[in-house]
């Protein structure tokens, strides 16, 4: 039987956000599905990368609120007499916590896969060719499936350095660290990227001692520079060690600790090392370049905004591909590449309007065009920033740095926004949504926040924005 003719079978090579959601958009649409994954549903973001690495971070969230209870007139007492409170972490049930939410996210994934119909095997799986993939169950043998439609969505591996190699006792990967028992006396945290700012945020809050080494001038380096410097500010003010424009040569387990070697010689001893240098995705051996898909020199496959690569039928999604490293932007790649090779409406993504987070504390969220792509003159608008420090709830909350920067067109319409702020990941969402649907900042003013409220600071940047008529 001629291929087009038989029902449209999609095949999926990885079960992260991407190809779960490319799964469930299959089924939605009719399509046959079979989903091919080896360590479990959900992938590095459920079970080894964002789920368990922000549930840390909510532990030392809920730690800093004990801490700080005192500013805000909360007393602790025993035995009628007031305490200072001493915060003590548990790191071997937090970790264990961690890990079963993981692991309780990934069985509600497999959950609604199977009762979506999605054929699954738990095994790995390569292209043969651009319509065939073989796939090799852990427990069984191979078996060469033919798909109209090929999705990649492998994602990526942490990054080694030759002479640091993590051996997951006291040099580590973002995915070795939760097997810890025991808080880190001085954890060292190489790269000041996001994944190196949010672990060193995070140790601190738990009551680590931190050096952060960073290879740029300033920490997140990739971020609104009004946002880096007020992170930089804090993470100095809560003791973490920041030595910028450094490079790791060398780290070495000693037995009793680490050291880390600078490019300058200098040698920085600790407890524990953790590894942020970036992730290398995991497309060698898959057979991509023999079925004529093209990757770049690092190895990340070249894709279109459909999420379609070089190969007509084959698309490839989230970390594996040349688009942002995000979540979100896997889970949007995978639907919008099901609708496009299914014929349905699919919508191009629109790597400008993706909001982004950083959970260091406070927050930092950024959409849009940014403040510097103005100073360059990328694109020509205005930019208005109000510090919370003016705001009444942030007062009444003890929020003492934070800020919302909100950019416009010179005709008024919003085109970015940063926030900088406790769970500024739940603020960018009505900047996003002004951003996504083209509203002027007129529009934003004339709508209705609720006072007090840190989105207050929103209105009052829209409001400040207003241009004239005459």
């Amino acid at each position: 039987m001629d291929l087009d003719q038989k029902p449209h079978h999609i095949v999926i090579i990885g079960g992260g956000p991407g190809g779960y959601e490319a799964a469930l958009s299959g089924r939605q649409l009719g399509a046959d599905v079979t989903l091919i994954e080896a360590t479990g549903i959900g992938g590095n973001a459920v079970l080894t990368d964002v789920v368990p690495s922000k549930t840390l971070i909510a532990a030392a969230e809920a730690a800093q609120l004990v801490a700080h209870a005192t500013t805000l007139g909360v007393k602790l007492t025993f035995a009628g007499q007031p305490v200072k409170p001493k915060v003590e972490i548990d790191l071997g049930v937090v970790n264990q916590r961690l890990k079963d939410l993981a692991e309780q996210q990934s069985a509600d994934m497999l959950g609604e896969l199977v009762k979506a119909g999605v054929n699954i095997i738990h095994g790995t799986g390569k292209l043969d060719g651009n319509h065939h993939v073989v796939a090799t169950p852990s427990n069984g043998k191979p078996v060469r499936l033919e798909a109209k439609t090929i999705i990649v969505a492998v994602g990526a591996t942490p990054r080694e350095l030759p002479d640091a190699k993590p051996d997951g006792e006291r040099i580590f990967t973002w995915k070795q660290l939760y097997n810890l028992s025991q808080l880190p006396e001085h954890m060292i945290v190489v790269g000041s990227g996001v994944t190196g700012a949010e672990f060193a945020s995070a140790y601190s809050q738990l009551g680590s001692q931190v050096t952060l080494i960073s290879s740029r001038d300033t920490v997140l380096p990739s971020s609104d520079a009004d946002a880096a410097a007020v992170i930089e500010d804090v993470f100095k003010r809560n003791g973490i060690n920041i030595i910028n424009k450094s490079r790791a040569d060398k780290v070495v387990n000693t037995g009793e600790g680490v050291e880390v070697t600078l490019s300058n010689g200098t040698v920085v001893k600790g407890s524990h090392c953790l590894m942020a240098v970036g992730g290398i995705p995991n497309t060698a051996g898959l057979g991509l370049e023999e079925a004529g898909v093209i990757l770049t020199e690092s190895g990340h496959i070249q894709v279109n905004k459909v999420a379609r690569t070089s190969r007509a039928n084959v698309y490839a999604v989230g970390d594996c591909t040349t688009f942002m490293p995000l979540a979100s932007v896997s889970s949007m790649q995978g639907r919008t590449a099901v609708f496009h090779t299914m014929g349905d409406v699919s919508a191009p993504t629109n790597l400008r309007n993706v909001a982004s987070n950083v959970f260091t504390a406070p927050e930092i969220a950024t959409v849009g065009w940014a403040e510097v792509d103005i100073a360059e003159g990328r694109v020509k608008g205005f930019v208005q920033k109000v510090d919370l420090s003016s705001n009444p709830r942030a007062k009444m909350q003890g929020i003492e740095d934070g800020f919302i920067k909100l950019i416009c067109s010179t005709g008024g319409t919003v085109i970015g926004g940063v926030v900088v702020a406790p769970r500024a990941s739940d603020l960018i969402y009505p900047i996003a949504i002004a951003v996504e649907n083209r509203l002027t900042v007129d529009e934003v003013a004339a709508t209705f926040t609720v006072y007090p409220s840190i989105s207050g600071a929103i209105q009052e940047a829209a409001q400040d924005l207003h241009l004239p008529t005459a």
